[in-house]
């Protein structure tokens, strides 16, 4: 087994034993040294968003002091679900290598199909509805003018 992956298996184990979360562990490595590790930690902290890819990112970025992780490599044990697939593309982490596949999650229980479906047409699922668009757009207008902006 690819020792990255390993890492990432270890930290699903180590979740899964501690009733963070599911079955699902992160490793992100840069030129060859590991930079962090994470599992799923949805239950441990009541956090949806806590999954093991988000939680290497972070914890990656903040080793690092920058949020572009476009020179690292991501190893998790699963197909990123979508929300950590957007968290991959705006870290924008170039390569990912995954163990098992979203057929093998939906028969964890862990089904990410019906969100992928939702992503295509979100507003067939939830209600989505504009609200003080002036001022949205007022926002947008100070960024633009803003003059130390950094863009990410």
């Amino acid at each position: 087994m690819n020792k990255w992956m390993a890492m990432a298996c270890d930290e699903a184990l180590r979740g899964m034993g501690s009733n963070d979360g599911g079955p699902f562990g992160a490793a992100i490595v840069r030129e060859g040294k590991l930079i962090a590790t994470a599992h799923n930690e949805v239950l441990g902290t009541n956090d949806p968003t806590a999954h093991a890819e988000i939680n290497a990112i972070r914890r990656a970025s903040a080793a690092l002091g920058k949020f572009d992780l476009s020179d690292c490599t991501l190893y998790t044990t699963c197909y990123p679900c979508p929300m950590c697939m957007g968290a991959i593309f705006w870290a924008r982490i170039p390569t990912v290598y995954y163990a098992s596949s979203m057929k093998d999650a939906a028969e964890g229980g862990f089904d990410d199909e019906h969100f992928y479906t939702m992503i295509r047409s979100p507003e067939t699922a939830i209600d989505l509805r504009p609200l003080d668009a002036e001022k949205g757009k007022k926002l947008f207008s100070q960024w633009n003018a803003k003059e130390d902006k950094k863009l990410y």
